[in-house]
């Protein structure tokens, strides 16, 4: 109910992180367990310069979600963004390609310039979660000119992948303290909660 990991059973309402974890996002979601073949697609977009599987990420969260979208009533997507470093290297962020195609296909403003990865992290992939959220702290942020255009607003992030969670806390932790009323999210893929 919280974070959209599959759970064990029905009389569950959240997976083993969510009832243990005080997450800042509002509520989240996915298109997919990330597994073979979707761990292969993901990895071919973000890696390897696919950026077309954008559109259809895109369509494909646009047609799942569409009822949950009306539920949230987003104002603003915003993609989870990269340290200029990063972007430099990879020449593009796959998060963004989605947001623009999803905020295109739905109608819903897509703003990709007010929050900043500010701070330089290590890959997650190889941390643990407690380690995650240390080498997040503090990595995103809204210039102080910027925060008037959040304030009071529901924003939709979109990024590709969720595991821990420690990605989403910290850029909802950030967007809420620059004013966001409510934080909510969609990923292309997500770990097994259980």
């Amino acid at each position: 109910m919280k974070c959209g990991k599959p759970i064990r059973r029905k009389e569950q309402e959240y997976c083993r992180d969510c009832s243990r974890t005080q997450h800042y996002y509002d509520q989240g979601a996915a298109l997919w367990l990330h597994r073979e073949p979707v761990n292969l697609s993901v990895y071919q977009f973000k890696f390897h310069n696919q950026r077309r599987f954008g559109r259809y990420y895109a369509e494909e969260l646009a047609k799942k979600y569409r009822e949950t979208l009306l539920r949230w009533k987003p104002d603003i997507i915003m993609p989870v963004p990269l340290h200029a470093a990063k972007l430099r290297k990879r020449g593009y962020n796959q998060a963004e390609i989605v947001a623009g195609e999803l905020g295109e296909l739905l109608g819903i403003t897509v703003n990709t310039k007010d929050f900043k990865r500010i701070r330089k992290t290590n890959p997650l992939k190889m941390l643990m979660p407690a380690e995650r959220k240390r080498n997040l702290k503090g990595a995103f942020a809204v210039p102080e000119e910027k925060r008037r255009f959040l304030k009071g607003k529901n924003i939709l992030l979109i990024d590709d992948i969720y595991t821990t969670g420690s990605t989403m806390d910290e850029a909802a932790k950030t967007l809420k303290k620059a004013g966001a009323e409510k934080v909510f999210y969609l990923t292309i893929s997500i770990g097994q909660g259980y």
